[in-house]
């Protein structure tokens, strides 16, 4: 597919010549610095999304359980073999 976009002179340039020093095309670089964002994108989407799951802390409940299983594994530890 085709389109076309704007861009700062500079920054055009400077893709030319970065396409040309890596033999690629103009078209090829601009969908791999696309991919490329896009791909870095959901990766920082997906880490808020994690972090608003785990980022709460634990809950009452899951705190409780924990201390159960250390505290059994300690007893555990300290049992006879």
């Amino acid at each position: 597919m085709k389109t076309a976009i704007s861009m700062d002179d500079g920054l055009l340039q400077e893709a030319d010549e970065t396409a040309r020093r890596m033999g690629l095309s103009r078209s090829r670089l601009f969908a791999l610095a696309v991919g490329d964002f896009l791909q870095r994108q959901r990766r920082e989407e997906m880490l808020l999304r994690l972090n608003e799951v785990y980022g709460k802390g634990v809950d009452p409940a899951e705190a409780a359980l924990v201390k159960g299983i250390k505290a059994k594994a300690r007893r555990t530890v300290k049992g006879p073999w």
